[in-house]
């Protein structure tokens, strides 16, 4: 089951040695005790605390859990409340995940009586005295940029190269471990106007918000704060930290059963010979009911041809034809579809828990989230190449609605968010899917999770990778022999 969140006991002041009861403390005493009640109290007030939520129910319960406990935490050091903010409630704000289009609602509305925003994800734990104390050690008069920092140990397309000559010069905040921005920075006029639009199509998010507020130098670096900590929470290394990460893989019950996931795989005939066998040399016998969808049919794997010939661009037309295929043609009892790429690297035991903590009978559409012209009107998206799941609610509305490719040859996961955005259906994002390799991304973020895909063959051995990374058990047999993979050699 999931853990619950944590609940930290503070002493706000120190009883002197020898006295058992507070009233035994002398006049002076008790009025520095209710003046440091009140000092912490107010300095709470002035922080903005920023939860990045999401509508789905299992999303949304964990981010109000999170909320409830630092409100609880600020109640029990004084009467003075901080506020606190889920972005997906935040109407009118569209695409609020990627923070950059918040920034002038910040600015307006708590730009005079606050000291800073805090952010946070729903996982991240929080000790709010500690907290208070590290932002206490910044002034809060000056630009700040605060946070956790990653960096890239070399240039990758996620990241559009990106510092490509050094990349570990740059650093951006893990979003995990909290990161905090101080208000006069927030009030910066060059970090409001249309700022979503920078985003274009990037998931990394944490990384562009960092170039964002950095200006080619005009504002500031991230500076790192070593109390913002991705450690478990019931790590003994925790001590000094004013914030952790429930670094675990969701399950809220039972795994979901094998029979009740169908897994597609999108091939064609010119990667038959490369591509197919890694599948079925890692992951393909997890999945009970799968099948292989190309523009051949090759009886020898097999696959099926489903009449939509091959194309050098997008696959629209391909992913449309496998749901059709899905609901009309599959057991109407299997509740989850799952569509990868055939250079996909996916734990299907992990999803089959990952699956546990969402309603089937809500239109969940699930994978890795990529934003496309966010401050000007975009949409949201899940990226196929990390593989996207479809509810066979979400899978029965798409289709109910008649929204199509405009083109054969169009981007299948770009098509599909504008789809699910007219019907007014957000996407649900897990950072356990990934659009690229391991080595893409900096091992600090990959460090605190336990990941359900990655994708690319380029440059890498497969099998290790999927061996190393998300086999069931960290040894597999392959070949007849056991091997152990370190993932720091990846």
């Amino acid at each position: 089951l999931v853990p619950p969140l944590r609940t930290w006991a503070f002493a706000v002041s120190v009883v002197p040695e020898g006295a058992e009861d507070e009233t035994e403390l002398p006049v002076l005493q008790k009025s520095e005790k209710s003046g440091a009640i009140s000092k912490i109290s107010r300095e709470l007030k002035e922080i903005v605390f920023v939860i990045q939520s999401q509508s789905n129910s299992f999303h949304s319960k964990r981010a109000e859990d999170l909320k409830r406990d630092i409100l609880k935490q600020a109640a029990d050091l004084g009467k003075e409340l901080p506020t606190v903010l889920l972005t997906h409630q935040m109407d009118g704000h569209k695409g609020a995940w990627t923070i950059l289009p918040l920034m002038r609602h910040f600015s307006v509305t708590y730009g005079r009586n606050s000291s800073w925003i805090f952010f946070c994800e729903e996982d991240t734990r929080i000790q709010v005295v500690k907290l208070l104390e590290t932002l206490g050690r910044f002034d809060a008069s000056k630009e700040w940029f605060l946070g956790k920092a990653l960096y890239d140990e070399e240039s990758t397309i996620i990241h559009h190269y990106a510092f490509a000559e050094n990349p570990t010069v740059f650093k951006f905040p893990d979003f995990a471990a909290g990161w905090a921005l101080s208000i006069p920075l927030v009030n910066n006029r060059w970090l409001q106007p249309n700022c979503g639009r920078q985003l274009g199509m990037n998931s990394a998010v944490l990384c562009w918000i960092a170039l964002y507020i950095w200006q080619k130098g005009e504002g500031p670096h991230l500076t790192p704060v070593p109390e913002f900590c991705t450690d478990d929470v019931n790590s003994d290394k925790v001590d000094h930290c004013a914030t952790t990460f429930s670094s675990f893989l969701p399950l809220c019950g039972e795994p979901v059963k094998k029979e009740d996931v169908f897994v597609a795989v999108k091939t064609c005939q010119k990667f038959h010979a490369d591509r197919i066998p890694v599948v079925k040399q890692t992951w393909e016998k997890e999945a009970a009911l799968f099948e292989y969808y190309s523009d051949y049919a090759d009886t020898a794997i097999p696959t099926i041809d489903l009449g939509i010939p091959n194309t050098d661009r997008g696959h629209c037309g391909k992913t449309f034809a496998i749901l059709e295929r899905f609901l009309n043609h599959s057991s109407p009892r299997t509740p989850w579809l799952v569509i990868v790429d055939d250079d996909t690297l996916i734990s299907i035991f992990r999803l089959r828990k990952l699956l546990s903590c969402y309603d089937p009978n809500e239109p969940v559409f699930l994978g890795e989230r990529y934003g496309y012209g966010l401050g000007t009107g975009g949409y949201s998206y899940i990226t196929g190449g990390g593989g996207m799941v479809f509810s066979r609610t979400a899978v029965q509305k798409l289709l109910a609605s008649k929204c199509r490719c405009y083109s054969m040859d169009a981007p299948d996961d770009m098509v599909l968010g504008m789809c699910f955005s007219g019907l007014g259906i957000p996407i649900t994002h897990s950072p356990l899917f990934h659009q690229a390799r391991p080595m893409d991304y900096p091992k600090g973020y990959l460090s605190h999770q336990i990941p359900v895909s990655f994708h690319k063959h380029w440059n890498i051995d497969p099998v290790k990778v999927y061996f190393t990374w998300l086999a069931p058990n960290a040894e597999e047999s392959v070949g007849g022999k056991k091997v152990g993979y370190n993932r720091e050699d990846l």
